[in-house]
């Protein structure tokens, strides 16, 4: 048996999605640049894909711009926006949780000498809007915050967000990997200037993103080359992982309720379950306002890291920060922010569902977890002594 509880890391291809990929693997090879019909079928398998993946976000088709992913299309907007208004606005200002995606670039910029402000969250992982509201100013070019953290589900106020950016003449771009197809991103009323996006993170292959770009909004490309994507991402196009992230978009549109409501009950089946037999666990992120999916937990008296190993041993597979940032022994940077205690932090294990998980992955999971963590937190003890 085996339980895949990591879901906010990537999530399985959908069989449908597969189909929809394989002509392009296989017979359906055009370059969607060349005038001939093989390659004009790949141009109309790019287009589809733009509608389905517009419809989804209820945006016009000629406002998304295809990368490799979200990473991708964080920095296009980060980096393209900050290098277009170089000499105007000179200030940055991005949330203490978001993903290294926008964290790294924000560095970047920081070292070259342009003014970068980080807004702290609360307790549950809340962007300070007071704080936020203090820091745009008329020199604000871009503001950045997350939609969903990708760590502890917390949801953000970005209409909000968007408001306070808008007031001052500055940008808004919000990173919605986490949230496109969990829940409704209404980009009529929360008015994001730009919007990334991911097909990995909802039953599409790796390697395709879009990044939302409203009309009027300029930037500045990141790579130099073809007249691909409105010149704005140059490169031949992944044909058939953009045909994938259409399809899956596509999917998402069917019934995201239904999903959510048989979701949510496996979410809370693992919660209470952990809860009845494991004492000392802490719930991080927002008790309520928090994606229905995502459950991040820390065990006191435990190591994270020494968890997860033990629950891979039995084919259980969860996560302690983000994907991306696994390599690394520093506690995550998300609760740290939140202000829980390094040694809760570094005992933090994000466990995440999603359309495949059954009602047996969870009880398998709930069977072994306890046993485990018990083991580890007494063979602990023994070497303390």
């Amino acid at each position: 048996m085996e339980a895949y509880l990591d879901y906010n890391a990537t999530t399985p291809v959908d069989p449908q999605v597969f189909e929809e990929m394989r002509p392009y693997l296989t017979h359906e090879f055009g370059n969607a640049s060349s005038f001939h019909k093989k390659g004009q079928a790949a141009r109309h398998a790019i287009e589809q894909a733009r509608e389905r993946i517009a419809d989804t976000l209820a945006v016009e088709p000629g406002d998304l711009i295809f990368t490799s992913g979200g990473t991708e299309a964080d920095n296009l907007a980060i980096q393209g926006v900050m290098k277009y208004f170089e000499s105007q606005r000179k200030h940055l200002v991005i949330s203490a949780i978001e993903h290294q995606a926008v964290l790294a670039p924000a560095l970047h910029f920081l070292k070259r000498g342009l003014k970068v402000t980080v807004i702290p969250v609360d307790k549950q992982g809340v962007v300070d809007l007071n704080f936020l509201e203090k820091s745009v100013t008329s020199d604000t070019a871009l503001v950045s915050v997350m939609h969903v953290n990708n760590e502890v589900g917390t949801i953000q106020p970005i209409k909000a967000i968007a408001q306070i950016a808008h007031k001052k003449g500055a940008l808004f771009h919000t990173d919605a990997v986490q949230s496109l197809g969990k829940i409704t991103l209404d980009i009529a009323s929360v008015d994001p200037d730009m919007v990334s996006c991911s097909a990995h993170k909802i039953y599409g292959p790796k390697g395709a993103g879009a990044l939302y770009l409203k009309k009027g909004v300029k930037l500045k490309p990141m790579i130099r080359g073809g007249h691909q994507e409105k010149n704005i991402r140059p490169g031949t196009e992944n044909v058939a992982a953009i045909a994938g992230f259409g399809k899956a978009a596509e999917r998402l549109g069917q019934s995201p309720e239904k999903e959510k409501g048989r979701v949510l009950l496996l979410r809370n089946q693992l919660y209470e379950g952990l809860k009845k037999n494991i004492t000392g666990m802490h719930l991080n992120g927002h008790e309520t306002d928090r994606i229905y999916n995502t459950l991040n937990v820390s065990f006191e008296n435990l190591d994270g890291e020494m968890l997860l190993m033990n629950l891979d041993l039995k084919n259980i597979y969860a996560a302690t920060g983000s994907a991306c940032t696994s390599g690394s022994v520093e506690p995550s940077h998300v609760l740290s922010a939140m202000g829980v205690p390094e040694k809760l932090a570094r005992a933090a294990v994000r466990f995440s569902v999603g359309r495949f998980t059954t009602h047996e992955e969870i009880d398998y999971a709930l069977s072994e977890i306890a046993p485990i963590i018990e083991r580890l937190r007494k063979s602990s003890t023994t070497h303390a002594h």
